[in-house]
C-alpha cells in the first residue's frame, strides 16, 4: 500500500510566485495560487487515483517550536501577504472538499506533520510517496519510499538521494547541519560548504563520528582540511544546534487513524461554497458529477 503525503505549501507558493495574479475566482478576487494548486491536486487525483493520501500545510512561520531555541530560524522570510493567506485557506478547504485529510499546526511545520504521519502509518504496511520539491524530505526516505515532484520531474528513492545529494538519507540532516540551509536561515558551520560536508560524512558517518575523530580531519583528501578541522572545533555547538533545526520532528502530535487517510468522496456542500477560478470550478463540478454517477444504484 502507498500513502501519498503532499507538501501542499510548496505547490501553493510555486503557483503564487509563477502565475499571473489576474486569474480571478467566482467573486472576482485574485486566485492564481488556488488555480495552480487546484489543478495540481486534481491532476494528481485523476492521474493517480490514490487510496490513501493527506496534505500538510505550513502555518508556523515564526511560531514554530524551533524558534523557541533559535529565534532567527526562518527570520529571512517575510510574513505572507493577506491575499496569499486567504488563498491558502481556500486551498486547504479545497483539499478537504476533495476527500483528503489536511494537517496544519502553529507549532510544527508541514514536514514535521508529514514525518509524524509516515512514522505512524509505516507499521500498518504503507510505503511513502512524499510529494514535494523540498530536499529536507530526503531524510525521511526508507527502502520502498520515494520523493515525487511531478512538476519538477523528480522521482527519487534512497539510492537516488545518495546519487543526487552525495549522502545517504539518514545523513541529510547532518549535511544541512554542516553546510547550512539559506532557505531556512540555518547557518551551518562557517566555512564548511556542501563538498566538504559530503567528504566528512562519507568518512565519518555523522556528526558524532566527525567529532570523535576530529584529529583525523586534517588528513582527509580535501582542500583546506586543516582549516575545516579548526572551524569544526570552534563551532561544535552550532553544528549540533543546526542539526536540531534541520531534523524533521517525527514525534509531532497527530490525531488521526488509518480511516482518516483513506481518500473519501468529494463534499459537494463544501466545494460549492468555495470561491474558485473558472477552470478549477469546472473540474470540481465534473468530479462531483462522476462521484454522483458512481454512487447511483445499477
Amino acid at each position: 500500500m502507498q500513502l501519498y503525503l503532499i507538501d501542499a505549501s510548496i505547490y501553493i507558493f510555486r503557483a503564487w510566485f509563477s502565475l499571473d495574479d489576474r486569474v480571478r475566482d467566482d467573486h472576482d478576487n485574485a486566485a492564481h495560487a488556488v488555480f495552480g494548486y487546484g489543478n495540481f491536486l486534481l491532476d494528481f487525483l485523476e492521474g493517480t487515483r490514490p487510496g490513501h493520501a493527506l496534505a500538510g500545510f505550513d502555518e508556523s512561520l515564526n511560531t514554530c517550536f524551533r524558534n523557541d531555541f533559535y529565534p532567527p530560524y526562518k527570520a529571512n522570510r517575510p510574513e505572507a501577504p493577506e491575499d496569499l493567506k486567504r488563498q491558502i485557506g481556500i486551498c486547504r478547504d479545497l483539499t478537504r472538499g476533495l476527500g483528503l485529510l489536511t494537517l496544519a499546526s502553529d507549532r510544527y511545520e508541514a514536514d514535521d506533520l508529514i514525518g509524524a504521519a509516515a512514522e505512524r502509518f509505516r507499521p500498518a504496511g504503507f510505503s511513502m510517496r512524499f510529494m514535494t520539491s523540498d530536499k529536507d524530505y530526503a531524510q525521511l526516505l526508507e527502502p520502498g519510499d520515494r520523493i515525487w515532484d511531478a512538476a519538477g520531474r523528480r522521482n527519487l528513492d534512497c539510492e537516488g538521494v545518495e546519487r543526487e545529494m552525495g549522502v545517504r538519507s539518514d545523513q541529510v540532516a547532518d549535511l544541512l547541519a554542516l553546510a547550512g540551509d539559506s532557505v531556512d536561515n540555518i547557518p551551518g558551520v562557517p566555512g564548511v560548504g556542501p563538498k566538504s560536508a559530503r567528504v566528512l560524512l562519507q568518512h565519518f558517518g555523522g556528526l558524532e563520528g566527525i567529532y570523535e575523530s576530529l584529529d583525523l580531519v586534517p588528513q582527509l583528501p580535501m582542500r583546506g582540511a586543516a582549516r575545516v578541522a579548526r572551524l569544526l572545533d570552534e563551532h561544535r555547538d552550532m553544528a549540533f544546534l543546526c542539526r536540531r533545526l534541520a531534523t524533521i520532528h517525527r514525534g509531532a502530535p497527530l490525531e488521526c487513524t488509518e480511516d482518516c487517510i483513506a481518500v473519501g468522496p468529494a463534499d459537494p456542500d463544501l466545494l460549492g461554497s468555495l470561491p474558485l477560478p473558472g477552470r478549477v470550478r469546472r473540474r470540481v463540478d465534473a468530479r462531483l458529477e462522476a462521484d454522483r454517477r458512481e454512487s447511483e444504484p445499477v
